[in-house]
């Protein structure tokens, strides 16, 4: 079917390039969000794949898979972006509104955003043999955090070799480099990945324990009570807000930051409405209005779990992504 396909796409058949193609728009999209940590971004590469894809299809010799061919394609697309991006002003996040409490350390990927569940590529076909990272760890905010700190053509070596399981002669040819060179960029980002991994143990997806922590998490944080919710993390946890910079560390930093700015001394009430972002529990976010009767969109959390301990709560601002989880922007609330 697939050289029927391909034979009509050759011939300018839109249906049967659309056919051959669309397979692999989800996991071409996991794909470069792994390396630009931004799904705005990610969607637009895909769509940038596509189209180049059908410009140069008739010139495809077939020497690899439609696949592979299509992973070259969006990996050189995502080092072009990334190459621009290094050349434009970085985007510079609104000031808080009050002054915040000293960091811990300040972001070095305040870009990073969440990736629904729903649109993951939990889903993709296997990796290829040489894969030694597990599809759940490949698309968890650590890892993709992890990543976006590497130079561009060594996070891209890391996810085609590590992620996707391709061959060291096969990355080469996509990166029109040679194998030494892979090796080479392989070695280094491994290096880096394992500097900055921590040890986590995360329970099972939707298994007894993650519930009973996201049940006791939304009970802590709707009651604005904040020795609940410390009494939740591990002793060395963080808690982030991209794409504010400012990073906090541990249970007393993060019991100073939730009483005085998160909860303002338990004047803010907040509602939590349970999602799921790259593998994690995750909650729409949302600033309750009692006068209005209504609870207005904050932003999103999501929980990094080790056992039955929270180590990281990231709490993105920006209050646009919620429609990509399905959440509206307004509730109604006369809690």
């Amino acid at each position: 079917m697939d050289e029927v396909l391909l034979s009509g796409a050759r011939e300018g058949d839109a249906e049967a390039f659309g056919r051959l193609t669309e397979p692999y728009r989800r996991e071409l999209q996991v794909h470069c969000y792994r390396l630009v940590g931004s799904v705005a971004e990610a969607e637009d590469l895909v769509q940038e794949t596509l189209f180049a894809a059908w410009r140069g299809i008739g010139g495809f010799a077939g020497r690899s898979s439609i696949r592979t061919w299509l992973y070259r394609i969006a990996t050189n697309r995502c080092l072009n972006a990334l190459r621009d991006r290094n050349h434009r002003p970085s985007p510079v996040a609104a000031p808080p509104s009050v002054p915040l409490p000293e960091p811990n350390r300040l972001s070095e990927v305040p870009w990073l955003e969440p990736y629904p569940d729903t649109l993951t590529g939990f889903g993709e076909p296997v990796p290829g043999p040489e894969a030694r990272v597990e599809s759940r760890e490949a698309v968890s905010l650590a890892f993709v955090a992890a990543v976006q700190t590497m130079p561009p053509r060594q996070r891209a070596i890391l996810v085609l070799r590590d992620v996707l399981g391709y061959r060291g002669a096969e990355v080469a040819e996509m990166l029109d480099t040679t194998v030494d060179a892979v090796a080479s960029g392989l070695k280094r980002a491994r290096g880096a990945l394992a500097n900055r991994e921590q040890s986590a143990d995360p329970p099972l997806p939707n298994s007894p324990t993650e519930r009973r922590v996201m049940d006791a998490f939304v009970a802590a944080f709707e009651r604005c009570d904040v020795p609940a919710l410390v009494e939740l993390l591990t002793d060395d946890a963080w808690f982030t807000m991209p794409p504010l910079p400012q990073e906090y560390q541990g249970r007393d930093a993060v019991a100073d930051f939730f009483a005085e700015i998160g909860f303002v001394r338990g004047t803010r009430r907040f509602r939590l409405i349970p999602t799921r972002a790259n593998g994690q529990p995750a909650f729409g976010r949302y600033l309750r209005d009692p006068h209005a009767g209504i609870a207005r969109a904050h932003g999103l959390t999501v929980l990094t779990l080790d056992g039955d301990r929270i180590s990281q709560i990231t709490a993105f601002l920006d209050t646009g992504m919620l429609p990509r989880f399905g959440l509206p922007r307004i509730l109604a609330d006369n809690g």
